[in-house]
């Protein structure tokens, strides 16, 4: 069971969400696309809010720490996936995105089993606002005027530089970790 508290409770109502969107979407009702670029907004929304009150009221978890990050993945790829097949995106863009959001979750995770907890870094965060920027105006625009375009190629950008970036941060910690781990052992077997 997870700590609950208010962060905590929006990561999963974020999570909820991922469904609700996908229906609208793809769902071909009249005012499908309103819907889904409401839901988008308020899901993005409980991130920037959930992050802001857990350090506000110092309830930062492991938890929200792991599964934070998982459910911006999990409301990015429904929606990119979702764009993909209305043809409103190229599924290249989608593939890249895709490809570095489940490599960085894998990382995380098998980083957490080591005892190495990654936090969203400043880069990671520029990313996430960017993707969800970049999402919300496919989701409310039609067509694809060239600011549009270039929004998501700048996405594509930084998601990668972010994924680099997350990559050799998270070697750093493990290699720094493990000279820590050397350190304590010299140290017992000296005493």
């Amino acid at each position: 069971m997870f700590p609950i508290n208010l962060p905590n409770l929006l990561t999963v109502l974020r999570i909820m969400l991922v469904p609700v969107l996908v229906v609208a979407l793809l769902g071909n009702t009249p005012s499908g696309d309103i819907l889904a670029a409401v839901v988008f907004a308020l899901a993005s929304l409980t991130d920037f809010v959930d992050g802001w009150i857990a350090r506000a009221r110092g309830s930062v978890t492991n938890f929200g720490k792991l599964m934070d990050p998982l459910a911006d993945k999990l409301l990015v790829i429904a929606a990119l996936i979702s764009l993909v097949s209305l043809h409103r995106l190229a599924a290249w863009v989608a593939m890249v995105i895709i490809a570095r959001e489940l490599a960085v979750t894998v990382l995380r995770l098998g980083a957490t089993q080591v005892g190495v907890v990654m936090a969203a870094s400043m880069l990671g965060k520029v990313k996430t606002t960017l993707q969800i920027v970049a999402i919300l105006a496919l989701i409310a625009v039609h067509g694809s005027p060239l600011w549009l375009s270039l929004l998501v190629y700048a996405m594509v950008l930084v998601t990668v530089v972010s994924g680099l970036d997350f990559f050799f941060g998270l070697w750093r910690r493990i290699e720094h970790a493990k000279a820590a781990d050397r350190l304590d052992a010299d140290a017992h077997r000296r005493s």
